[in-house]
């Protein structure tokens, strides 16, 4: 397999890709696109990019091609068994389903005012109200997560799982920007900082 990726710095749905190709166990290689380069308006119009008219990430399988990360999830899920990404039990599997979707298509506000930048940390933002239900939103979806099937581990359901996939960009923004949150958010945010993947990519994103 072969996924492209964008800036690691700059790219939130690079990240879940990747994140979702570590989480699958399958061997893949990186091609990594300097989004902020000047050559990308070009290399966006590379045949290995035409499949999604031009953004990332973009998963190649042989001759098969998926793109959107969610979509790339979903992908490697029916190749490796879908309890690898998602919790077992029903009520537990459709919390987790109902987060991710909501993650994917919703809180337009805090992404417009918090964009993903790991180069830039602890420098606290000012939200407009927008952006502040954006956040209220995602803290009281991870509390129900973790009062309800958190206690197998340090992560949403327990272990770690495509919701905490969806958001880790989020954990990363809540970083940089210095948003204040709860106890409970901060210690499930040290989890997901601290996971060796994402250890991994923030060292990349120092250069790349």
């Amino acid at each position: 397999m072969k996924l492209i990726i964008g800036s690691k710095h700059l790219s939130s749905w690079s990240l879940r890709g990747w994140l979702a190709c570590k989480q699958s166990g399958l061997p893949f290689e990186e091609v990594l696109i300097t989004l902020d380069d000047a050559d990308w308006p070009a290399r966006k119009l590379a045949d290995d990019l035409a499949p999604s008219a031009g953004t990332v990430p973009v998963l190649w399988d042989g001759e098969v091609v998926v793109w959107d990360s969610l979509a790339i999830l979903e992908y490697l899920a029916d190749r490796v068994g879908r309890d690898r990404f998602w919790p077992k039990a029903d009520d537990a599997r459709a919390l987790a389903r109902s987060m991710v979707a909501e993650m994917h298509s919703s809180f337009a506000a805090l992404r417009d005012q918090c964009s993903m930048d790991l180069r830039r940390v602890g420098k606290s933002g000012k939200l407009d109200s927008a952006a502040q239900r954006d956040v209220v939103r995602i803290l009281t979806l991870w509390a129900e997560a973790r009062a309800r099937f958190g206690s197998g581990g340090p992560f949403l359901f327990g272990s770690f799982s495509a919701a905490d996939i969806a958001f880790a960009p989020v954990v990363t923004r809540f970083r940089s920007y210095g948003v204040k949150v709860p106890g409970f958010a901060e210690t499930y945010m040290d989890a997901v900082r601290e996971h060796e993947w994402m250890q991994a990519w923030a060292k990349a994103a120092e250069k790349a």
